[in-house]
């Protein structure tokens, strides 16, 4: 598991419960920091880094009903009976859509 911290205004933060959490993941792809300005111009918000800063670990776009893009696997915290905060979130936000239709 990789260290992340995240940042109190976003819904990563809202899911976690927790400024700090633990993810497994393995950085083969990651975002070029040379665009992060960029993103955060155009509505992106780096929701999650690692503790130096230098790396994103969970990107949302806060007017979005849900959009959250993570470099973890959530599937492999998720039980049955205990799912992962991003699954649960997930679930909730399209039981929230239909209910508005």
């Amino acid at each position: 598991s990789y260290p992340c911290t995240l940042d109190k205004d976003s819904k990563a933060y809202e899911l976690y419960g927790s400024e700090t959490i633990t993810e497994r993941h393995r950085h083969r792809y990651e975002v070029n920091n040379y665009y992060r300005d960029d993103l955060t111009k155009n509505g992106m918000k780096l929701s999650g880094l690692s503790p130096d800063g230098r790396i994103v670990e969970m990107m949302e776009l806060p007017d979005h009903p849900w959009f959250i893009a993570t470099q973890a696997h959530p599937e492999f915290k998720s039980r049955p009976n205990r799912p992962h905060p991003l699954f649960k979130g997930f679930v909730g936000a399209a039981l929230d859509y239909k209910e508005s239709k």
